[in-house]
């Protein structure tokens, strides 16, 4: 197996890890939750650079460089949930769209047909990790301010959740907006198999 392949499937075995410490609630925990989804979001960065650069991109990269992506960013979502960080209806449906797609992938991968990454999806793929990222440090921030009983705490007292459900909403309209753009282009294959 190549580097680029270890990394997808590491960027998987992070995902339930990275969700339990986060769920813990806890200063320290939550520190390294947010320091292993970036350790995972650095492996979906150099894995395809470096599948790119020397030119051994295979058809399992193809397919599970996408499905670690969606496992990592639903697993973050699903968190940001249970603790009460956003609303459940566009986390709903980022996880719906990706379970479709990656069933049209299945279905083309039965027809023997990989479907790569399209630029729509990989703009969508740093949006939600960027998402992800972006409430996870915002979160530790806060956390942090909270342990240390810092006065600065008093500057951050705004709902912050208005802002994360605003963010969440403009990545799920992306979202399924790409998702949309697959089902039109391989209409055919979905046309093909329900004869």
């Amino acid at each position: 197996m190549n580097l680029p392949n270890k990394l997808t499937l590491l960027r998987i075995l992070i995902a339930p890890f990275f969700m339990y410490f986060f769920i813990l609630d806890s200063f320290y925990w939550r520190l390294l939750s947010l320091g292993l989804f970036l350790v995972a979001a650095l492996t979906d960065l150099i894995d395809g650079y470096y599948a790119r650069k020397f030119g051994i991109i295979t058809g399992f990269g193809r397919f599970m460089d996408p499905l670690a992506d969606k496992i990592l960013v639903s697993s973050a979502l699903i968190s940001f949930i249970a603790l009460g960080y956003v609303s459940p209806l566009p986390v709903m449906l980022i996880i719906g769209r990706e379970f479709l797609i990656t069933g049209l992938r299945l279905l083309a991968a039965y027809s023997s047909v990989v479907i790569p990454p399209t630029w729509w999806a990989k703009v969508k793929t740093f949006i939600q990790i960027s998402l992800v990222g972006v409430v996870l440090l915002y979160i530790n921030f806060v956390k942090s301010l909270e342990y240390f009983d810092s006065p600065a705490l008093e500057l951050f007292s705004f709902d912050y959740r208005y802002y994360f459900n605003l963010m969440l909403w403009f990545t799920a309209a992306i979202t399924v907006g790409t998702g949309i753009d697959y089902i039109v282009k391989y209409s055919y294959m979905i046309k093909k198999v329900l004869k």
